[in-house]
């Protein structure tokens, strides 16, 4: 199960969207299990074996103490990801930290990585990716440029490329669709 808390929300939120959460995907597992078997009474069990948490930063003190109490009464696992740094605050909540597996960092994308992903993304708006051509040569230079190789923010800018394309009824990523995507994000300069 994936979760993204609001910025500033407040432990009651939270409580109900995971509450909430949890018993839509038990339920959609639940019937995906029992289909072609009568209707079963009663709720379905706890069927959510991860709990992934995106975005943890934004969680107050008392929500990942939450967070934390949910994952010693349950079987569910908790994955936490966080900006650089996410590791230090949860060291300050030894109870929390105490249960840290691991933290990994992610580093930029490399060449062979980068073009993998670019050559998927592109192939996501029905192109084919040829580093050979000099618009797509320019796009990716352009959009190695703009990411540093970061996976979230390479995500965010396609969202936005996509966007692009589709208003202007574009079927080509050139360096314009790059640069015209890139000046929708808040990001630092580059």
């Amino acid at each position: 199960m994936f979760y993204t808390p609001t910025v500033g929300g407040g432990l009651r939120e939270l409580r109900d969207e995971l509450k909430l959460l949890v018993n839509r995907v038990n339920s959609c597992i639940d019937q995906h299990i029992h289909r072609s078997k009568e209707a079963r009474c009663g709720p379905p069990a706890n069927l959510v074996e991860l709990l992934v948490i995106d975005e943890a930063e934004r969680l107050s003190a008392t929500a990942l103490e939450y967070v934390r109490d949910c994952f010693d009464r349950t079987d569910i696992g908790l994955l936490l990801i966080g900006m650089p740094g996410i590791e230090k605050r949860m060291a300050r909540y030894p109870q929390l930290y105490s249960r840290v597996g691991f933290a990994h960092h992610y580093r930029p994308l490399q060449d062979d990585e980068l073009s993998f992903v670019l050559t998927r993304h592109w192939r996501q708006f029905g192109l084919t990716l040829d580093d050979a051509d000099f618009t797509d040569n320019q796009a990716i230079t352009a959009i190695a440029r703009i990411t540093g190789g970061n996976f979230r923010l390479l995500h965010r800018l396609f969202v936005q490329i996509e966007r692009v394309l589709r208003i202007n009824d574009l079927t080509v990523i050139t360096n314009d669709v790059v640069d015209a995507a890139r000046s929708t994000l808040v990001i630092g300069a580059t």
